[in-house]
């Protein structure tokens, strides 16, 4: 048995030897993982801030968002390269730390890194600002005057670690807008955000010193978490609520809060998607949504509303996403349970086979399979959150108009709908589920993989960090009379 040991964080004008280092101890028996974490003092914090503010006026804010671009570009074409260190460090020491399996680890970061191209960086930065000169300088304004966009001089992201990466989205939106950045790891997740740091300044050393990576105990007590939210300009945290609501408790009102909390997604499949040849299809493409990350991510599907009348039953449906669950599971297995999350998933397949001996409008496919259950309801049933790790819930509709309705009362949560309908019924669809609160509507297969700049939980990812500032027309007018060419 040989132990693997990672220090986590990046702090930039902080030596190892005056930090007091934590350590958590992951990954199984068979293969551990000790992985080293940085906790700082407030006073180190305060100078980290201070360093950084300095550094991203320097650096960041001289430089233009395509120069930007093309540093992240080169970034994501190293993590995309199979010979690279730091990608070779990622798929060796993630699955220890996540537990997820390697193939798991490997295909879903590929495509989540796609994300991150230039090509694809470019589109993010115009799905907010048409004109991205906005960024760089003063432009032009149609009703006259001029505006440009400043970003934070800092701003601190606070990131959960039930998906693997999930801190590059914040990540990178904040060097988007040029700002500073201190980013908070989670014990769950301390790798990637690390390893990312200290892949930048390789390829940009300008940048060593506009950001950092930290970590605190999580619980909202820490007094290094609430002077961290006394110093930034821009807070983004992501968690669950109880967790958000104590952070926000201590940002203070002049800080701007951006917070992502639990969120709840859901499939819906038109009778004219159902025919003999795309049914068995759509249910694999919807089982590589569940597959992915085990339903860990917001995005994941927690049941599945199908519509009667189809060529393939709602029934056959849920058979063959059944199947279809059985046969992703040879490229990506689940991964090992927690006690906690095998009484979970166990005390969810108990309760709805004890039903289905009494109720038969439910039906009951996979008991406690390791690669999952699909439970099929007759009976229309409101959205609900399962236990996640693999486990759905069919549900038959008799039209498609019946999902908004059942769906309506997850309102602050709804997130992603996974849809398979015609075109004709696309935008009736996506209107009613837009009414009761859904923020995102893909295809099937597509839950678990946002395209570049989705407005993520119906926000903007990068207008909601910066401020505007507007120099009008009447000042550009007044200022003709102090020229040296007076008419």
């Amino acid at each position: 048995m040989t132990a693997s040991d990672f220090k986590a964080g990046y702090l930039p004008g902080i030596a190892d030897a005056d930090v007091t280092w934590h350590r958590v101890n992951m990954g199984s028996p068979d293969a551990p993982l000790r992985v080293d974490m940085p906790l700082i003092s407030a006073g180190q914090m305060a100078a980290l801030a201070g360093r950084i503010r300095c550094a991203s006026q320097a650096h960041l804010k001289t430089m233009q968002v395509s120069e930007i671009v093309r540093v992240l570009d080169v970034a994501t074409a190293r993590l995309l390269d199979q010979g690279d260190v730091y990608r070779q460090a990622l798929e060796r020491l993630l699955p220890l730390a996540t537990g997820f399996a390697s193939e798991m680890v490997r295909l879903n970061l590929n495509a989540y890194l796609h994300t991150f191209r230039a090509l694809q960086l470019q589109r993010f930065v115009v799905e907010d600002f048409p004109n991205p000169k906005l960024l760089d300088e003063f432009q032009p304004r149609v009703k006259g005057g001029w505006s440009k966009a400043y970003g934070p001089d800092l701003m601190l992201h606070v990131w959960a670690g039930n998906v693997p990466a999930l801190s590059l989205w914040s990540f990178v939106s904040g060097l988007l807008v040029k700002a500073g950045s201190i980013g908070k790891v989670s014990s769950a997740e301390p790798l990637f955000a690390s390893l990312y740091a200290r892949l930048l300044v390789d390829i940009e050393p300008r940048w060593s010193d506009c950001f950092a990576v930290v970590w605190w105990p999580s619980g909202g007590a820490s007094h290094v978490e609430q002077h961290a939210f006394g110093l930034a300009d821009v807070v983004t945290a992501y968690g669950g609520n109880a967790a958000l609501q104590a952070m926000q408790a201590n940002v203070p009102v002049t800080t701007r809060f951006l917070a992502h909390g639990h969120k709840l997604s859901f499939g819906v499949v038109s009778a004219s998607a159902l025919c003999a040849g795309t049914g068995p299809q759509l249910a694999h493409q919807l089982a590589l949504d569940v597959a992915r990350y085990d339903q860990q991510g917001c995005y994941s599907p927690h049941m599945v509303y199908v519509q009667r009348g189809g060529m393939v039953s709602p029934l056959e449906f849920a058979q063959y996403l059944t199947s279809s669950l059985a046969a992703v599971s040879h490229k990506l297995p689940q991964r090992g349970l927690s006690l906690e999350e095998a009484g979970q998933v166990g005390a969810w397949c108990n309760a709805y086979e004890l039903e289905a001996v009494t109720n038969a409008h439910v039906t009951v496919m996979g008991g406690h399979a390791v690669w999952g259950t699909v439970v099929f309801s007759e009976r229309s049933l409101p959205l609900c959150p399962g236990p996640l790790n693999r486990r759905v819930l069919v549900v038959a509709v008799d039209s498609l108009d019946d999902v908004a309705a059942l769906v309506e009362q997850q309102r602050d949560f709804l997130q992603t709908a996974g849809v398979a309908a015609s075109p004709e019924e696309l935008l009736v669809l996506s209107d009613g589920l837009g009414r009761a609160g859904v923020t995102r509507v893909c295809a099937l297969g597509a839950m678990t993989q946002p395209a570049a700049g989705w407005h993520h939980d119906g926000r903007f990812s990068l207008l909601d960090l910066v401020r505007m500032v507007d120099v009008e027309d009447s000042a550009e007018r007044s200022g003709e009379q102090f020229t040296r060419y007076k008419i």
